[in-house]
């Protein structure tokens, strides 16, 4: 895995010194290594953080005294003595990390080795739902109490959402509420923690690139294929935002010329021909001419009733006009990813979410549509990948860009370490 850390901020500290100060950033610059590498030892630590021995031992005895860090054991020797092996306690940081979909929400909370200490809950709620506030908390807070998790080990909350999110402000400008477009301010002052807010798709790509099938490469980009399609991009082991957060909008890509009218409001985007909404679309065209097909007889007049997961079952018993649907849909999701493949030439494309779980029945009309629409010298070195990590992607990625913002800030070590 490729491991980025973030780059501290610093921050006034008024009336901390030089030298304090600069022990505090070294001391939070050892949990953020901690956290990255799991484990790792002092020789290794004053390595990396170009320091003398003695004073990388002095810091970590003075992070162990405090509760933030332990010892592990002793690690292999690579000549002279074994090393004493130092870790992050798993009972000592946690985040709360909640993911939106287009209809609900769901909520866990996990400790710093991304670890699930509870269920996931779900949550009825959506982002222009006006009590998302309050419901985010109280799940939390029940969450917190029934798990014993105490509040003062809560180091931050994350929540990825559908639409155009600035996580540098944690404003979502797709919510229609203009009042409400703020959620990170208002979560801020609710929760009275650190509070990182994000695009869902990006999340998804942050799970997928740290644990999931993008784990192993630098250059990826990974789609969240439901009822819209995300896009999240890395290069060179960056996460790619844009400029003002907004990179990664694949669903919004003009494919046809006055076609379906999309939510956004424009015609014919690549979410109107490639999406669970297509899904719907095709099946209620069905219905209506009295296709034949397992699906129709068995939702006989309930076409409302139909779930993209119904679809793929379907095909999966041999049903030919819900196989027909999804070689559609993915002949157009293949085109989408023609132009990605064409501009960025990336080593995976990992395809996630709802849609991807019909694997070959949209895995084939894909790649027709690659080997039809790319450069065969450009497409041959991509590999397609369907996702195995489920609906926890964007829960454990935002999870853990949550704890490199814990562990890129130093305010919690000033409150909380004391200064030798």
């Amino acid at each position: 895995m490729f491991c980025i850390m973030p780059e501290i901020e610093i921050t006034e500290f008024r009336g901390v010194s030089a030298s304090e100060l600069k022990k505090i950033k070294q001391k939070t610059r050892i949990l953020g290594l901690l956290h990255a590498y799991g484990t790792i030892s002092a020789p290794e630590l004053k390595k990396l953080l170009k320091i003398s021995l003695p004073t990388c031992i002095g810091l970590m005895n003075n992070l162990i005294s405090s509760g933030f860090v332990k010892n592990i054991g002793i690690g292999e020797s690579s000549g002279g003595r074994k090393p004493v092996l130092y870790g992050l306690p798993e009972n000592r940081f946690y985040v709360i990390s909640c993911d939106f979909g287009r209809f609900s929400a769901s909520m866990a909370i996990l400790d710093c080795y991304n670890r699930f200490v509870t269920p996931i809950i779900e949550i009825d709620t959506h982002i222009d739902d006006p009590q998302l506030v309050d419901k985010l908390y109280n799940t939390a807070k029940k969450l917190m109490a029934d798990y014993q998790v105490s509040d003062d080990r809560i180091y931050g909350l994350g929540v990825d959402m559908p639409g155009l999110v600035d996580s540098k402000i944690g404003i979502n400008y797709t919510i229609k509420d203009k009042r409400r477009q703020n959620i990170g301010r208002d979560l801020r002052q609710r929760f009275n923690k650190l509070v990182y807010i994000d695009n869902d798709a990006r999340m998804h790509a942050h799970g997928e690139f740290h644990f999931g099938a993008a784990k192993n490469y630098k250059d990826a980009i990974i789609i969240h294929w439901s009822w819209g399609i995300g896009l999240g991009i890395f290069i060179n082991g960056l996460l790619f935002s844009g400029n003002n957060g907004f990179g990664g909008e694949f669903s919004h890509i003009p494919m046809v010329e006055n076609g379906e009218l999309c939510i956004c409001g424009k015609r014919g985007c690549l979410e109107t021909i490639a999406s669970s909404n297509t899904v719907m679309r095709l099946v209620r065209q069905g219905f209506a001419h009295n296709e034949i097909s397992s699906l129709i007889n068995r939702f006989s007049g309930q076409p409302e009733k139909v779930t993209p997961e119904e679809v793929i079952n379907s095909a999966r018993q041999g049903d030919e006009f819900c196989i027909s649907i999804l070689n559609e849909v993915g002949k157009a999701m293949g085109k989408g990813l023609s132009y990605i493949i064409q501009l960025l030439n990336p080593e995976v494309i990992v395809l996630s979410g709802p849609l991807s779980k019909a694997k070959q029945y949209i895995l084939s009309p894909v790649q027709q549509s690659l080997n039809r629409l790319c450069l065969e010298k450009i497409s041959q070195n991509t590999t397609i990948i369907v996702s195995e990590m489920g609906d926890q992607s964007a829960l454990l990625g935002t999870s853990e860009m949550v704890f490199q913002k814990v562990f890129s800030g130093m305010s919690f070590l000033s409150k909380n370490i004391a200064i030798e």
